[in-house]
């Protein structure tokens, strides 16, 4: 089978970004230094008042084994607090950045959760925290194989996976709305969302597809494009649910030989298929602003940054969801001081 070229890119970049960008993260079930580093970032979001009231949400943590693939999934999911639900909820199922968990991005999470949308955030055990375990000198190995094709195909497939597991599972009964699923992903974690929402790819043995009809709109979070492929743009073009891709002026990756904007980025939004799509573009910021660390893209800016992404971000699910026109060009009016670019392909109604 021919490579998913693109893929190697993500191994460079999560080296460039060892100690800076997606990781810092617990694998859900040892200690050491990336669980201290989570436990700070979360309690510093605590402080910076970007996550609810603990009352205001619930979390339940599930380890599944795929038999089919006997691959461990691990997941994380955010729902409502129970005095707040009313009937079945709808569901955002979030996959991570390479090197994260599923203990990552838990101000969306949270956020979403107490708005009424149940969150599940899923951990990909090829390219998860744990690769930054282990001998330092095996780290690009480490890193290659996490971002090769096989694993580029299983996390799409965790996403699937976990959600058929939360959908069949009796203690959940009749919590999940099933014909309201959405996906999400930041990063290498973006990509996993594009292939669940319809990308594919030409290959001599056939079309490669991972379309997951479940899901009826994608949040996609600096999601890079699919290099290495002859024509990325045809990769993307046959989306055709709705899209919301955010991104931000300073949201690149540096380094020998590759370089990756955020102009990248607008690209992929403007080959995705989407009839109703959005792109959102915050001035100034880096890649890894949309995690949950602090730091990335300033301490003034971070934070503004993460409220209008929640913000946003649930102003698309209402659009995509509940059929509320126009809600979230109207909502980003709200940060014009944040916002770059701010572009809208309107549904059209037959």
């Amino acid at each position: 089978m021919t490579a998913i070229r693109w893929t190697t890119v993500l191994a460079l970049v999560a080296c460039a970004n060892l100690f800076a960008a997606c990781a810092g993260t617990p694998d859900g079930r040892s200690g050491g230094l990336v669980e201290s580093w989570s436990a700070r970032h979360q309690a510093e979001l605590v402080e910076a008042r970007l996550v609810p009231q603990p009352a205001a949400y619930e979390v339940l943590r599930f380890q599944w084994l795929d038999r089919d693939r006997q691959r461990e999934v691990l997941a994380k999911l955010y729902l409502p607090a129970a005095t707040a639900r009313r009937g079945s909820v709808p569901l955002v199922v979030f996959s991570h950045g390479m090197g994260g968990s599923r203990e990552g991005y838990s101000y969306l999470g949270a956020n979403w959760a107490a708005q009424g949308y149940a969150s599940l955030h899923v951990q990909h055990a090829g390219s998860d925290s744990r690769l930054w375990s282990g001998n330092p000198f095996d780290m690009v190995s480490r890193l290659q194989g996490a971002a090769d094709e096989a694993e580029a195909i299983n996390r799409v497939r965790d996403l699937g996976f976990a959600l058929d597991e939360v959908l069949d599972d009796a203690q959940l009964a009749g919590t999940i709305d099933a014909a309201r699923i959405l996906a999400a992903g930041h990063s290498y974690g973006a990509n996993t969302a594009l292939l669940a929402a319809g990308a594919v790819f030409a290959r001599p043995q056939g079309t490669l597809s991972f379309r997951d009809r479940r899901i009826v709109g994608a949040v996609l979070i600096s999601a890079p494009p699919f290099h290495g492929e002859p024509d990325p743009e045809a990769v993307v073009r046959p989306i055709g649910i709705p899209t919301l891709h955010i991104t931000a002026q300073g949201d690149e990756i540096r380094i020998p030989g590759y370089r990756s904007d955020y102009e990248d980025r607008v690209r992929v939004f403007a080959a995705t298929g989407s009839a109703q799509k959005a792109l959102v573009v915050f001035r100034d910021g880096a890649h890894s602003m949309f995690t949950d660390r602090l730091g990335p893209g300033g301490r003034d800016l971070n934070p503004l940054v993460k409220a209008a992404t929640v913000d946003l971000t649930l102003a698309f699910f209402a659009e995509v969801l509940d059929g509320t026109s126009g809600l979230l060009a109207a909502r980003s009016a709200r940060y014009d001081g944040l916002l770059a670019r701010f572009d809208s392909a309107p549904r059209t109604v037959p």
